[in-house]
């Protein structure tokens, strides 16, 4: 992540000494991805060193300490707003960031500071921009033919092309979270072989009823695809990795010729990062939490009603609970719900073995630490 932020830094360090056409566009895209890799690593870390216009070379690490997560949030504010006002709607090239993913973003950390007023307006510009709506076939909705589609506020975009190994993730082109959720030891057809990691639990299965077509397209049970293509003469045998459920995440599997170098660790599959139906359920949350039941439950409706489902029929006080078991079935799989748990304080409550002032954030690893000469404290009980 940082290495991404002395990248944007880079651009921005230089942005009074350089002129070129379209400036303001690239300065648009550097402060939204900026903004991007801060807010992912408050999340993880809660407060940390915040570098802003110049590049942290080897030996200065240790001049920044760990900037308040108040502070971080604000610089992420100030960069999604700029972004938000100089970048246009569409690009003719797929994949860049956009006024509307700018806003998206903005929308989410206003929700996450619970500035909910604040995130109503801005979430609802994304809305009405007319520019984004939810994708027909949740079914395909994951597969690589449907990237980059009307649903997708910001993707990251990922390729074949350059391949990795153990002793540097890092260095892929690829999404290697695709083949770290794949069946251990497979073969048969459709899929190729993983690493059985982040394996949903029964938990989650038992929450969606029969009639929502999303859970086939989130969850892949191996014994019923077994017996099922067993049953029309394909031969289909697997391994279980550790912790085993049976169950494996379906959004993001790696799937026969999607991946031509390391097919583990170099998949081009993109990782949705904001999808459309999760700005609407952020809406619904922030419209909630203001006294606005009604236009909260009418995002909530245009999620499910894709999903084959009714409308919500909520009592007195439960739409909130309505909206994030909503999230949970929607967004399922794509490395939200651990953070929507964590910032609305219900983690202890719903996740086993929580330990309430620890497990909020994740431990700077030794080496930063190190690195930084030993002037960041790690995060409280590691």
């Amino acid at each position: 992540m940082y290495a991404g932020v002395n990248r944007c830094n880079y651009i921005f360090e230089f942005e009074n000494k350089t002129n070129f056409e379209n400036k303001d566009l690239v300065m648009g895209q550097a402060a939204f991805l900026r903004a991007y890799y801060f807010f992912e690593l408050t999340k993880w870390f809660g407060d940390i060193p915040m570098p802003i216009d110049v590049r942290v070379s080897f030996g200065s690490v240790q001049d920044y300490g760990r900037e308040a997560q108040a502070n971080v949030y604000a610089q992420i504010e100030s960069d999604l707003t700029f972004a938000s006002n100089v970048l246009p709607t569409s690009w003719d090239q797929k994949g860049r960031v956009t006024k509307g993913a700018a806003q998206a973003l903005l929308g989410k950390v206003l929700v996450f500071q619970e500035k909910f007023g604040a995130a109503t307006i801005i979430l609802d510009d994304v809305i009405d921009s007319g520019v984004y709506d939810l994708y027909d076939d949740y079914n395909t909705l994951f597969t690589q033919v449907a990237e980059n589609n009307i649903e997708s506020v910001f993707e990251v975009q990922y390729s074949n092309e350059q391949g990795a190994g153990f002793g540097c993730l890092q260095c892929s082109e690829g999404n290697v979270m695709v083949g770290f959720s794949g069946i251990r030891g497979y073969s048969g057809p459709t899929y190729v072989s993983g690493f059985s990691f982040n394996v949903p639990v029964q938990d989650l299965v038992d929450q969606y009823t029969p009639n929502d077509n999303r859970f086939r397209a989130t969850i892949m049970d191996i014994e019923a695809y077994k017996n099922e293509q067993e049953s029309q003469g394909n031969q289909v045998s697997y391994g279980e990795g550790w912790e085993h459920t049976g169950y494996y995440n379906h959004k993001y599997i790696p799937r026969t010729g999607e991946a031509f170098q390391d097919p583990n660790l170099t998949n081009s599959t993109n990782y949705r990062a904001i999808r459309f139906s999760d700005v609407l359920l952020l809406a619904a949350e922030a419209y909630n939490a203001i006294g606005n039941d009604a236009k909260a439950q009418e995002y909530v409706n245009r999620v499910r009603t894709r999903a084959g489902l009714s409308d919500l029929v909520t009592t007195a006080g439960s739409l909130e609970q309505d909206i994030q078991q909503e999230r949970r079935l929607e967004l399922a799989g794509e490395g939200h719900r651990f953070f929507d748990l964590v910032r609305r304080g219900e983690a202890a409550a719903k996740i086993p073995g929580f330990i309430v002032g620890t497990h909020e954030l994740f431990p700077i690893p030794l080496v930063e630490i190190e690195v930084a000469g030993n002037i960041w404290a790690q995060n409280p009980g590691y």
